[in-house]
């Protein structure tokens, strides 16, 4: 699994230790022109779990790749970031004979907030049902540093780069509003944010299904 220094790494490191045994689980460090402040964040979850890891940073390899590549828009250039990562992951899964494991939550699946083929790329999902708002209780619960729980997050794809910023909605609101369509409840919050995560969903269908079959 990768380790970003979000509390959704953090939960899933803690969970896979206790359901494995640290002795099971390699957690990957993957920087690639990450902040300091996030590399600090997986060391400290690493030494508090006593889980093995190995540093890699992918930046050298990053800026390689841009060097190489035609140019093209933001979008592109972010989402190698996270198939880098994901390349690594399952050469060290090919290596060792290992699963690798995701960190997306319920939240972000739903509205398919991640990038395909990349953090989406997952043999499995150990918070793929938890809504945000469940993942920083049950992290707490499992004793993850306040810190982490509370830091805004994060997918590290450029300075300053935020998931509230980016999907242009808050977490709680989501959750919020996932939960009622789910449970079939009245919405409170206004419809413009309704319709919003209504669009986010149907946009990213795609995302959640596998490659489609042209039969003949």
């Amino acid at each position: 699994m990768g380790l970003s220094g979000g509390v959704d790494s953090a939960l899933v490191a803690s969970l896979v230790k206790e359901a494995l045994g640290k002795n099971r689980l390699l957690a990957l460090i993957l920087p690639c022109q990450s902040s300091l402040a996030d590399l600090q964040d997986a060391r400290l979850v690493a030494r508090k779990l006593g889980i093995k890891t190995r540093l890699l940073d992918l930046s050298r390899v990053y800026h390689s790749l841009i060097k190489v590549l035609p140019s093209a828009g933001n979008l592109a250039k972010n989402n190698l970031k996270p198939r880098l990562r994901m390349l690594l992951l399952y050469y060290f899964a090919n290596k060792l004979n290992y699963l690798v494991c995701g960190t997306g939550n319920k939240s972000e699946l739903m509205v398919g907030y991640f990038t395909k083929h990349g953090d989406g790329a997952t043999d499995i999902l150990p918070i793929g049902d938890l809504l945000k708002k469940e993942v920083r209780k049950l992290a707490r619960r499992l004793g993850i540093p306040e810190r982490i729980i509370t830091k805004p997050p994060t997918a590290g794809l450029w300075p300053g780069q935020t998931d509230e910023g980016e999907m242009g909605i808050t977490y709680p609101e989501l959750d919020d509003i996932l939960e009622r369509m789910e449970n079939r409840k009245s919405q409170v919050l206004s419809q413009d944010r309704v319709n919003k995560v209504k669009k986010m969903i149907k946009r990213s269908e795609h995302k959640r299904q596998g490659p489609k079959i042209c039969y003949i």
